[in-house]
C-alpha cells in the first residue's frame, strides 16, 4: 500500500480510490490512535455538501463508533469550523470529510487531534500502520460500542466564533461571495451580513453535484463579472470546504494570497499583533511578497507546500500571520487551521479600518510574473531527483541571478512536477519554465 496521507489527508476518487471500506478503517484507525483509552472519548464528524459525503460520512461514523468513541455529527459546514468545533466541544478528535477545491468526483479525510490541530507526520504513520494490519485497532462490544448525537447548534457556534474575531462594523461595503456550492454556502453570507456588510451571493445552491463546477476559487470569472456589474466593493472566493479565500477589487482585478497576507501582515503590524514582525508563507508564495515585507520590515519565513507546514511554523515560532498563496490564511489566534470566511472577514475589517479600498491596500506588493507548468510523469520523486533535472534548474537559476527564482517540486497528491519559474519579464519566466518542463518530460 502506498502512503495514504498527502499534503492535507487522505484524498482520491470517492468509491474508486476512496472506499467506503477504506474510510471505515481509517476513522477506526483514527480512534485508535487519538482517543484515550478510558473517559470521554468523542469524535466531531462533518462534511462539504458533495454526494459521496453522505456514503463516507457513514462509513466514518462507523469506524469510529466501533472503535468505541461517540461521534457529534455537524452536518454540512467549512472544515475551520469542523476545526473549530473539535476545540470548543472538546472533542478527542475531529474529521472533515471534504476533497476542498478538486473536482465533485473526488473526495476526501482531513483528520483533527485534540483541540483542532492537524496531525504530524508519527501520527499520521501511526494511523497508516493501524489501516494496513500492523497493531491491533479498539473493538469494543456492548455498552462499549460508541454513540451518534447531532450538534443541533454547530453552525451557531461557529458563527459567534467568527464574530467574536472582528472589531469593525463592515456597513458600507458590499461584497459579492462565491460559495462554490460548497460548504461556504452554510455560513459565508450568514457571517458577512451579520457584520454589517451588504451581501450578494452566486453559486450558493449546493445539490452534492455542483461544488467547484466552474465556481468559487478556482475558477473567478464569474465572480469578476458579478463584482463588475453589481459595483461591488470586492469579491470573495471562496473553495469547497471554505478554508480558502481569494479576492477580487472593484475593477476586477485578483487579490491573491500573497496579497491578501500582505494586507493582513501591515495592518497586525501597525497594531502591534505581528508576533516577532515575522509572516510564514510557503517556497510557492510570490517573489513579490518577499521583496514587500522586507521593504516593509518584515520577517519572512516560509516553509514546504501545505499549510500544515504553515502551521507547524506558526507553532514552533509562536507567530501570529501565515498562509498560501493559493488562499489559505491561517491566524492562530483565532484558529487552528486556514480559515476563508475568516480571512474575508478580517480583510473587509482592514477596509472598513482604513477607509481604503482593496486594490489600494494591496498595491504594496507588487507580483513579479509567474509561471507554472505541471508535468505529468511515471515517478514524481524519481525525475524531481534525476541529476539531469537539477542540473537544468541549476543552469536555469544561474541565468536568472537575482532578478527571479526557480522552484520544482513533486505534486503532493497527482504523478506531477510542478515547475515554477519567477523572472521581473514574462517572456524570460514562459521560456525557461517551458525548457525546464521538456528536460522533466523527458527524463
Amino acid at each position: 500500500m502506498g502512503r495514504l496521507f498527502g499534503t492535507d489527508g487522505v484524498r482520491g476518487l470517492a468509491n474508486a480510490e476512496l472506499t467506503a471500506e477504506l474510510a471505515l478503517q481509517v476513522a477506526s484507525a483514527a480512534a485508535t490512535a487519538l482517543a484515550p483509552e478510558s473517559g470521554r472519548r468523542t469524535a466531531v464528524v462533518g462534511r462539504d455538501p458533495r454526494a459521496s459525503g453522505e456514503m463516507l460520512e457513514a462509513a466514518i461514523v462507523a469506524g469510529l463508533t466501533s472503535a468505541g468513541v461517540d461521534v457529534l455529527r455537524v452536518g454540512v459546514l467549512p472544515t475551520p469550523a469542523v476545526a473549530f468545533l473539535t476545540g470548543d466541544l472538546d472533542a478527542s478528535l475531529g474529521v472533515m470529510i471534504s476533497a476542498s477545491h478538486n473536482p465533485m468526483p473526488d473526495n476526501g479525510i482531513k483528520i483533527f487531534a485534540e483541540g483542532g490541530h492537524k496531525l504530524d507526520d508519527e501520527v499520521e504513520d501511526r494511523i497508516e500502520a493501524l489501516v494496513a494490519g500492523s497493531g491491533e485497532r479498539r473493538a469494543p462490544t456492548g455498552a462499549g460500542i460508541g454513540r451518534v448525537h447531532t450538534v443541533h447548534d454547530a453552525e451557531d457556534r461557529y458563527l459567534r466564533h467568527l464574530a467574536s474575531a472582528l472589531e469593525t462594523s463592515l456597513a458600507g461595503l458590499t461584497v459579492v461571495v462565491d460559495c462554490a456550492h460548497g460548504a461556504a454556502s452554510v455560513v459565508a453570507p450568514d457571517a458577512y451580513r451579520a457584520a454589517g456588510a451588504t451581501v450578494i451571493a452566486i453559486n450558493a445552491e449546493p445539490d452534492g453535484l455542483n461544488i467547484n463546477d466552474h465556481c468559487g476559487s478556482t475558477h473567478i470569472e464569474g465572480l469578476r463579472k458579478a463584482v463588475i456589474d453589481h459595483g461591488a466593493d470586492l469579491g470573495l472566493a471562496h473553495d469547497g470546504d471554505a478554508d480558502r479565500c481569494l479576492a477580487i477589487d472593484a475593477s476586477g482585478s485578483l487579490i491573491d494570497g500573497d496579497a491578501i497576507m500582505t494586507v493582513l501582515a501591515l495592518g497586525m503590524r501597525d497594531a502591534g499583533e505581528l508576533v516577532g514582525n515575522t509572516l510564514v508563507a510557503t517556497v510557492m508564495s510570490n517573489l513579490g511578497l518577499h521583496i514587500a515585507m522586507r521593504e516593509a520590515g518584515i520577517s519572512l519565513v516560509t516553509t514546504a507546500v501545505g499549510d500544515r507546514y504553515v502551521l507547524e511554523s506558526l507553532r514552533s515560532g509562536g507567530f501570529s500571520l501565515g498562509g498560501e498563496q493559493s488562499g489559505h490564511v491561517v491566524l492562530p489566534a483565532f484558529g487552528t487551521t486556514g480559515d476563508g470566511v475568516l480571512t474575508g472577514l478580517l480583510l473587509m475589517g482592514r477596509m472598513a479600518q482604513t477607509g481604503r479600498p482593496i486594490a489600494e491596500l494591496a498595491s504594496a506588493m507588487k507580483t513579479l510574473p509567474q509561471v507554472l507548468v505541471n508535468v505529468k510523469v511515471a515517478d514524481k520523486r524519481a525525475v524531481a531527483g534525476s541529476p539531469v533535472v537539477i542540473e537544468a534548474v541549476a543552469a536555469a537559476e544561474r541565468s536568472l541571478g537575482e532578478n527571479g527564482r526557480v522552484l520544482l517540486r513533486p505534486s503532493g497528491t497527482e504523478q506531477l512536477v510542478r515547475v515554477m519559474v519567477e523572472a521581473s519579464d514574462l517572456d524570460v519566466a514562459r521560456k525557461l519554465a517551458d525548457e525546464l518542463a521538456g528536460t522533466v518530460a523527458s527524463v
